[in-house]
């Protein structure tokens, strides 16, 4: 894909918002964003089973998952205006889901009714990514995590909604395609899901609980200003408005924070809370570094200073900027970001954040995301506010270096 050209200056504006990019470029960081959210376990769940097994690994995803699914689904649907008890809601739920990236993971959806329905992946990059490590790690992600993990979502939706496999790997014949195949049924004779524990606790953090922002009108013509009508099967980001593109980002980057949020939950539970923000940390810095390096192929927003702030302003970690308020600014061949004491995400009564109060997290997170742009730069922080949270301090980023 040829990056679509911005404008280094428009994205530093000190009064940029998300409705300055164009409806295509929106929806590419979109997909961007949906990937970075998904992401979040390409490194979390190894680091969650290093030296502990496979078994437990399983669980800290299923606990992670159906801890924070339903609350960000219902979060979703709610904000484009498709809130329903319907299969045609859960599908369309699935479509918005940073579990379910576009292009990485092909969902082919059919609708029978209001209590029926099917889909299939015609392609799983998660799928790709595990069947190399056998059939044992195949098993655990396609059976043993998805079966409660599906409903899990499904139940922000119908309660006594199902979701079960028709077809699903390992595959035989190797090369058989789909991927899977599921049906979704809402049965009132059904037994209700019961909501996993920590969904409760997820729900009362501030990252659950903040108000994105409306962008209002946007000044470019085209698309629908929610999602109320009928099911698309081929729904894609650039069928929505550009008000509608701004408000799904926004829920899209609180899905990786409550995402997050539900891992450190179910990891505290089993090694503590100190040695899960240890993790949290070298995610933050895989994370940051690998969707920076996407973004910088996604996009052309040149060289230097001025093209590192660019990357800084799109990336997913610093929105919703109703959650998390950074200033960024460049200073000749440098960047200087900083992180707004007032943000709500320093006001959270834990530590589950990618700014966790542990020190040097922020530090190490900014100079991965830094050397993502760039592997020459670094980041050093220049100052830390009395009393603060090791993150609040402003930090310096050259764009390039020794």
């Amino acid at each position: 894909m040829t990056p679509i050209p911005l404008d280094p200056a428009q994205l530093l504006a000190p009064d940029f918002s998300l409705t300055r990019l164009s409806r295509a470029a929106l929806a590419v960081l979109g997909r961007e964003w949906l990937m970075h959210g998904h992401l979040q376990d390409r490194i979390g769940m190894p680091l969650a089973h290093a030296g502990r097994p496979r078994e437990e690994m399983e669980a800290i995803a299923i606990d992670e998952w159906m801890a924070a699914s339903p609350v960000y689904s219902r979060r979703t649907q709610r904000a484009l205006g498709f809130e329903g008890t319907t299969v045609e809601t859960i599908f369309k739920n699935i479509q918005l889901d940073i579990g379910a990236p576009h292009q990485f993971l092909d969902f082919r959806f059919t609708l029978h009714d209001d209590h029926h329905g099917e889909f299939q992946l015609a392609h799983c990059g998660a799928l790709m990514d595990v069947e190399p490590m056998g059939e044992d790690y195949t098993r655990g992600m396609c059976h043993t995590i998805e079966d409660p993990t599906f409903d899990a979502t499904a139940v922000a939706t119908n309660p006594r909604a199902q979701v079960r496999p028709i077809l699903r790997p390992p595959r035989v014949p190797a090369d058989r395609h789909p991927h899977c195949h599921w049906t979704v049924t809402i049965d009132e004779s059904f037994p209700a899901v019961v909501p996993h524990p920590n969904v409760a606790l997820v729900e009362r953090s501030l990252a659950a609980r903040c108000v994105v922002d409306d962008p209002g009108a946007g000044h470019e013509p085209g698309g629908w200003d929610d999602y109320s009508g009928p099911l698309d099967p081929d729904f894609q980001l650039e069928d929505l408005s550009q008000r509608a593109q701004v408000i799904a980002l926004q829920e899209i980057a609180v899905q990786s924070h409550l995402l997050l949020r539900g891992f450190c939950l179910a990891v505290s539970e089993r090694v503590g809370v100190d040695a899960t923000i240890e993790r949290v940390a070298k995610m933050a810095g895989g994370r940051g570094s690998v969707t920076a390096a996407r973004l910088r192929r996604a996009f052309s927003v040149g060289e230097g200073a001025a093209g590192l702030g660019a990357i800084l302003t799109m990336h997913p970690f610093f929105w919703p900027r109703t959650y998390v308020q950074p200033s960024i600014e460049v200073d000749g061949e440098r960047v200087r970001i900083g992180l707004q004491a007032s943000s709500p995400i320093f006001a959270e009564d834990d530590d589950f954040t990618w700014l966790a109060s542990m020190p040097g997290v922020a530090d190490r997170a900014i100079t991965a995301i830094a050397r993502g742009f760039d592997r020459r730069a670094r980041a050093e922080p220049v100052s830390t506010r009395p009393g603060g949270r090791g993150a609040e301090g402003d930090r310096v980023g050259p764009a390039g270096g020794p």
